[in-house]
C-alpha cells in the first residue's frame, strides 16, 4: 500500500477505534464513487466515522439532520426574490458540498428522501428550472436507527438500491471502548488537530487509478454467479438486480487497490458482496420466521458459489 494511502488508514484507525472493517469499507465506497447506508443505533460513532473520513480527504463537509418536517428545497436549495436587485437569486442547499452526512434518513418522508437519491444518481440538481451540477467528488453517507420505528419513513428497496454498501455498526469491545473513553478525555485536554492526508485533485486522481484495477471476466463471472443466486434462492423473497453486480465490481476494485494489487481476487469479491447485497435482498417470509439472519443467509450463499480458478 502507498504511504499515502497508509497514513491515512491509519490515521483514521486512530480517530475511530474498534471499527477497522468498517473504515475502510466506508473509504472503499468513497474511492469507487458510491454511496454508504450506515446501519447503527445512537452513539456508535455513525456522524464521527464520517466527518473523520471528510477531514482526512480535505473535504467540504456538511451534516443534514433529517426530520418529518424536512422539504426537498431544504437540501437541495430554492430561488429567492430579491428585492433590491429586482431579480430571482439561487441559494445553494447543502447537497452542494463532497461529503454529506444524511443523518437518520429515514426520519424524512419519500418525497426529500427522493431528492436526496435523484442527486446521488445524477450529480446535479435542479433549482427552479436550472440544473446544477454537484461537485466531482460527491460522497454520501446516509444513517438510520434500526431499533427505532416510530415517527420513520423506511427508504423503499428501490432506494437502497442506490447505495453501494450498507454498514452495520455494532457496540465496540470492552477493551476498545476502555480506549474511546480515553481517547475522548484526553482530547479534552489536549485537543489535537486532524490532519489532511489528501487534496481534492488527489483524490479524484485516486479514482481514476481504481477505476483502472482489472477485472478478469472469470471474476466478472463469478460475481453475476453471486448475483444471480440470490433470485433463485427460496430463503430470499426478492435478489438482487444487475445494480448490485455493478456496485460489487466496483468496489472490489477499490478494495483490491487499497492492498496495492491493480487486479481483482476471489478474496476482495467475498468481502465486498455482503455489505453490496444485506440492502438489496429480503429474506422470504418462511425464512424469516425460522429467525433466519440476512448476514448469515449471505455467507453461506456466498461461500456455495464456485471459486474461479
Amino acid at each position: 500500500m502507498n504511504s499515502t494511502i497508509s497514513s491515512l488508514l491509519t490515521s483514521y484507525q486512530q480517530q475511530i477505534i474498534g471499527q477497522e472493517q468498517n473504515l475502510r469499507l466506508l473509504l472503499t465506497a468513497a474511492l469507487a464513487g458510491g454511496h454508504v447506508l450506515i446501519e447503527g443505533v445512537p452513539g456508535t460513532g455513525k456522524t464521527q466515522m464520517v466527518k473523520t473520513l471528510a477531514k482526512l480527504l480535505d473535504s467540504d463537509f456538511k451534516r443534514v439532520q433529517f426530520t418529518p418536517d424536512l422539504l426537498p428545497s431544504d437540501i437541495t436549495g430554492s430561488a429567492i426574490y430579491n428585492m433590491k436587485e429586482q431579480d430571482f437569486q439561487t441559494l445553494k442547499g447543502p447537497l452542494f458540498t463532497n461529503v454529506l452526512l444524511a443523518d437518520e434518513i429515514n426520519r424524512t418522508p419519500a418525497k426529500t428522501q427522493a431528492a436526496l437519491l435523484e442527486a446521488m444518481e445524477e450529480k446535479q440538481v435542479t433549482i427552479q428550472g436550472e440544473t446544477f451540477q454537484l461537485p466531482e467528488f460527491f460522497f454520501v453517507a446516509a444513517t438510520q436507527n434500526p431499533i427505532e420505528f416510530e415517527g420513520t419513513y423506511p427508504l423503499p428497496e428501490a432506494q437502497q438500491d442506490r447505495f453501494f454498501f450498507k454498514l452495520r455498526i455494532d457496540f465496540p469491545s470492552l477493551e476498545d471502548e476502555v480506549s474511546i473513553l480515553q481517547m475522548v478525555i484526553r482530547q479534552q485536554q489536549e485537543t489535537p488537530e486532524l490532519t489532511s492526508v489528501f487534496s481534492n485533485e488527489g483524490l479524484q486522481a485516486l479514482q481514476k487509478e481504481v477505476q483502472s484495477v482489472n477485472i478478469s471476466k472469470e471474476i466478472a463471472d463469478y460475481i453475476l454467479k453471486i448475483v444471480r443466486k440470490t433470485r433463485e434462492l427460496e430463503t430470499i423473497q426478492y435478489g438482487a438486480s444487475t445494480r448490485a453486480a455493478i456496485a460489487i465490481a466496483k468496489t472490489a476494485q477499490a478494495w483490491a487497490y487499497l492492498d496495492e494489487r491493480d487486479y481483482i481476487t476471489p478474496d476482495d469479491v467475498k468481502i465486498v458482496a455482503i455489505p453490496s447485497l444485506r440492502h438489496r435482498v429480503q429474506l422470504s417470509p418462511y425464512a424469516e420466521l425460522e429467525g433466519s439472519d440476512i448476514d448469515d443467509t449471505l455467507k453461506e450463499l456466498v461461500g456455495s458459489v464456485a471459486v474461479p480458478r
